[in-house]
């Protein structure tokens, strides 16, 4: 596809994998906005390690490099408060209060 500068169509692109989701023509930012208030509600924290983690893919890491990133990343988050909002609130069927620390 990249070399060839070949098209392909959306369910063919799912299919494939290269896309996750397919929705009707004109409902992509409506989409990308759900996308985005779901993340919104996630612990900065987490979303601040796995931006950091997506950044780094596209800087050619090794796979290997890649994989020790995410494990370290994801150690350090237990130690953040926010993890242990997070198993509180899941444990009392609240919703968390991040505090992003």
């Amino acid at each position: 596809m990249i070399l060839c500068g070949e098209r392909i169509k959306a369910d063919k692109a799912q299919s494939i994998g290269l896309v996750e989701e397919v929705v009707p023509q004109g409902a992509a930012l409506d989409k990308a906005l759900e996308l985005a208030e779901m993340a919104g509600k996630q612990s900065p924290s987490s979303v601040a390690r796995c931006k950091t983690l997506v950044m780094s893919a596209r800087d050619g890491r090794s796979h290997d490099d890649g994989w020790r990133m995410e494990r370290e990343l994801f150690i350090e988050l237990f130690s953040t408060e926010d993890q242990r909002e997070g198993v509180n609130a899941f444990l009392e069927k609240r919703t968390p209060e991040w505090k992003n620390r």
